[in-house]
């Protein structure tokens, strides 16, 4: 995406340059509206679905103390459109005031812009993501007690940081499909962005409506790791094209990472689920342990996996084979920069005869002495 300059020309309203120069005033306006119907008795029952987390339930441990947890439904679509704007407006104050900064200071091309455009977004929301995903699994035990992960399943019921955690999830990897309008992304590019956008809208939906959150939440942990490892990799990489030792950590931690994936997948749902008491389908009860939607989940996994290192090999193999090419082409030039010195030399050793030979008169005065 090239940096916008701003220009004294003001585009027409509601044109399509005025909504991409104004995108983010436009979707703060939206939110504004929302957060201003909190204010009012007649608007704040309609606003309080954009906003806050639904479908709250209260537990009761013991006399004293009781405990919020949460489940999904329809109500979740209107606040995962309102979190959808916010990350909307937090992609366009990163935009502005961090990467384009930055890319003016180190005017890349066209290419590395776009790349360094997209690698430093992806690269804040995966931290940000990786953090909030590993206090939670630390809070909720979930790695020092791995049979957790499939025990007690249907896992209706999820604490607050988790719901939301899921909210912000789907409404970030929805703001992206607007985000490639308001970008200019290439139309080459385009094709790329909306397969990743699609996996993961569908695996994390698809965990969250089966009530595999648990599942997903470690996997997506574990996959943000690695994923903010290549980005900022890459951003290193644009600073100083020197620094690759990253790029050889992410690909053994990258074939590491799926394996995990495929391992934890397997034995969650192949294995765990698999001998779980509470068999059956009950759309009411939220349980969905039967054979068909375990097949069905372990074979998207599958595919998945097989799919992204399909594209890993392809990756490798370029650059092994553009390396190779540059080292050829080095070892091209080399004999041919010597070639050329000993032509010098033999061309200045001529220069020598013909201006010392036999018929010159400083050769026949050396001869008489």
């Amino acid at each position: 995406m090239p940096i916008r300059k701003k220009t004294n020309k003001n585009p027409p309203v509601l044109s399509h340059e005025f909504v991409i120069q104004n995108h983010a005033d436009i979707v703060s306006c939206v939110a504004m509206v929302f957060l201003l119907g909190l204010m009012f008795e007649v608007t704040s029952k309609f606003a309080v679905l954009f906003i806050t987390v639904q479908y709250n339930v209260t537990i009761s441990t013991n006399e004293e103390t009781a405990v919020n947890h949460f489940h999904h439904g329809i109500k979740d679509l209107a606040t995962i459109f309102f979190y959808m704007l916010v990350a909307i407006i937090m992609h366009a104050i990163i935009q502005e005031y961090v990467l384009d900064k930055i890319n003016r200071k180190k005017h890349f091309s066209k290419t590395k812009h776009s790349k360094f455009n997209e690698s430093g977004q992806l690269s804040a929301f995966y931290l940000f993501s990786f953090g909030w995903g590993t206090s939670i699994l630390l809070s909720e035990n979930f790695l020092s007690n791995p049979v957790t992960l499939w025990e007690g399943y249907p896992h209706t019921l999820m604490p607050f940081q988790m719901k939301f955690y899921y909210i912000c999830q789907l409404g970030y990897w929805l703001h992206a499909l607007p985000e490639l309008y308001f970008q200019k992304t290439k139309k080459e590019d385009i094709p790329r962005q909306l397969v990743y956008i699609f996996l993961y809208l569908v695996h994390i939906a698809g965990a969250y409506i089966l009530n595999l959150n648990r599942l997903c939440l470690v996997l997506l942990v574990l996959h943000y790791f690695v994923e903010l490892l290549f980005h900022v990799s890459r951003l290193v990489y644009f600073s100083n094209e020197q620094r690759q030792m990253g790029f050889t950590i992410w690909a053994v931690l990258f074939v590491l990472g799926r394996l995990l994936t495929l391992s934890l997948s397997v034995l969650t749902v192949g294995f765990g689920l698999a001998t779980a008491e509470n068999q059956g389908f009950d759309l009411a009860a939220g349980n969905f342990n039967v054979l068909f939607v375990r097949i069905t989940v372990l074979a998207a996994i599958c595919l998945t996996q097989a799919f992204m290192m399909w594209k890993f090999i392809n990756f490798q193999l370029r650059r092994w084979r553009e390396h190779a090419q540059a080292q050829a082409l080095k070892k091209k030039q080399a004999p041919s920069k010597s070639k050329s010195k000993k032509d010098k030399g033999e061309a200045n050793g001529v220069n020598g005869v013909n201006s010392h030979g036999a018929d010159s008169p400083r050769a026949r005065k050396e001869k008489l002495s």
